[in-house]
C-alpha cells in the first residue's frame, strides 16, 4: 500500500516541533532549579562548571525524548551533590556549610556513611579495607586526602579508585591538620546522602564487619570523640587568654584527632568562623591544635550531643608523642578480641555494644595477620 506523503510531512514537523519545545522547557526548568539553590552567588568558575554539569545532563534526558520535569526532579539533587571536589577551600567550604531548613525530605535519601582517609601516600591496608566494603557499595562513599605531590596507583577496580581529592601539604600539629579534616568534611558533605562521617588514618584497620558498623553508627544518636579537661600542661597549659571571649580556659578541651560524626555537627565545622581563627592564630607548636580545635568546639556547642569518647583505639601504654605501633606479631586473635570485648566505656552512646570499632596504628606488615583473622565475608 503506497504511504501518504503529507501525513509523513506533518509527522516530521510535529515530532521536531515537540522535541525543540521540550528541549526548551528543560532549559526553562535549568534556569529555575540555579534560581533556587541561588548558585548566581557562586563565583564566576564555580558558577559555569556547575552550569554546565547540570546543563549537559538535562539536555541527554531531553535528547531521548523522556519526560524532561521528571527526569530533572529526580536529578538535579544529584547533580547538586557530584560538584567538582578540586574548588579551592573557601568554596568547598561554603558550598558544603549549606543546609536544608524545610522540614521533610521531597525524595528518597540512602543513608550512607563517609569514610575519609587522611594519609601521607598509599594506603597499605586497602586490601583489609576492600574485603570490609565489598557488597555494600550502596551505603558507604570513600574520600581520601593524600600529600599533593602524592600519585596513586590504584587499579580500576578499587574501592579507591577516584576517591582522592585536591589536597595540600600537611604537618603534624599545625593548622594544616584541620584544615585538611575540615577539606574531607567539605567534601563528603556535598554528597547529601552521607550522615555519618568517619575520620580515619592510613593506619587504621576496622575490627568488626561492615554490616556491624553501619548498624552501630546510624543507630546512634551521638556523635563519638574524646573529649576530657586535663589539667596540666599538656592541657589547661596549652590554653592562651587571647582566646577570649570565644573561649575561656573552663570551656578548653583536649582529646584524641580521631572522631566519627552527625552530618549536624560536621556542617558546624566546616560552617565555624568564631572557633577556627582563635585556634589559628593562638594554637601553635606545642599545641597540637588536631587535640583541641574539634574537641572544645564540641563541647561548647553540643555538650549533650557527644559521647565524649572515641571509637578508634590507640595504645599510649608505651610512653611517647605518638601511640603503639603493632607489627605483624602484635596481631593475634587474643589482640583483636581484646579490642572488640573491650566495654570500658560504659554504655555512653550505644548501650551493649563494644567500645571500639577501628583500631590504630598497624603497620604494612601486619596486613597478613588481618586479613587472616578478620573475616569480614
Amino acid at each position: 500500500m503506497k504511504k501518504n506523503p503529507p501525513f509523513i510531512f506533518f509527522l516530521l514537523i510535529f515530532s521536531s516541533f515537540s522535541f525543540i519545545f521540550s528541549l526548551f522547557t528543560c532549559f526553562l526548568l535549568f534556569f529555575y532549579v540555579l534560581l533556587f539553590l541561588h548558585v548566581s552567588l557562586l563565583p564566576t568558575r564555580s558558577f559555569f562548571i556547575f552550569s554546565l554539569s547540570v546543563c549537559s545532563r538535562i539536555f541527554f534526558q531531553c535528547s531521548s525524548l523522556s519526560p524532561c520535569f521528571l527526569a530533572t526532579r529526580k536529578n538535579v539533587f544529584k547533580t547538586y551533590e557530584s560538584l567538582p571536589s578540586d574548588m579551592p577551600d573557601e568554596v568547598l567550604l561554603w558550598r558544603a556549610s549549606m543546609q536544608a531548613l524545610r522540614p521533610g525530605i521531597p525524595f528518597e535519601r540512602n543513608l550512607k556513611i563517609a569514610f575519609m582517609f587522611l594519609s601521607v601516600g598509599p594506603l597499605p591496608l586497602a586490601p583489609l579495607w576492600e574485603q570490609f566494603f565489598r557488597g555494600h557499595e550502596h551505603l558507604y562513599s570513600i574520600y581520601v586526602h593524600a600529600h599533593p605531590g602524592f600519585v596513586p596507583k590504584t587499579p580500576r577496580s578499587s574501592v579507591f579508585y577516584g576517591r582522592y581529592i585536591l589536597s595540600q601539604e600537611v604537618r603534624w600539629g599545625e593548622i594544616s591538620v584541620i584544615d585538611a579534616e575540615r577539606r574531607l568534611l567539605g567534601n563528603a558533605l556535598l554528597d547529601f546522602s552521607n550522615e555519618r562521617f568517619v575520620l580515619l588514618s592510613e593506619t587504621c584497620a576496622p575490627m568488626f564487619n561492615f554490616t556491624f558498623v553501619y548498624d552501630y553508627l546510624i543507630m546512634s544518636q551521638y556523635s563519638f570523640t574524646a573529649i576530657y579537661d586535663e589539667i596540666g600542661p599538656q592541657g589547661r597549659g596549652r590554653y592562651l587568654p587571647n582566646m577570649m571571649p570565644e573561649i575561656s580556659q573552663d570551656q578548653w578541651r583536649k582529646g584524641g584527632q580521631w572522631f566519627e560524626l552527625q552530618r549536624k555537627h560536621a556542617i558546624a565545622i566546616v560552617s565555624d568562623i568564631k572557633y577556627y581563627p582563635k585556634l589559628r592564630d593562638y594554637c601553635k607548636p606545642h599545641c597540637y591544635i588536631d587535640e583541641h580545635y574539634v574537641q572544645t568546639m564540641m563541647f561548647i556547642e553540643f555538650p549533650r550531643e557527644m559521647a565524649n569518647r572515641s571509637l578508634t583505639y590507640v595504645d599510649w601504654s608505651r610512653g611517647g608523642p605518638h601511640p603503639a605501633m603493632f607489627g605483624k606479631e602484635d596481631v593475634t586473635l587474643e589482640f583483636l578480641d581484646r579490642i572488640r570485648k573491650d566495654q570500658k566505656c560504659g554504655d555512653i552512646g550505644q548501650p551493649d555494644h563494644a567500645c571500639y570499632l577501628f583500631a590504630r596504628k598497624f603497620s604494612p606488615g601486619s596486613l597478613e595477620p588481618l586479613l587472616k583473622l578478620l573475616h569480614f565475608s
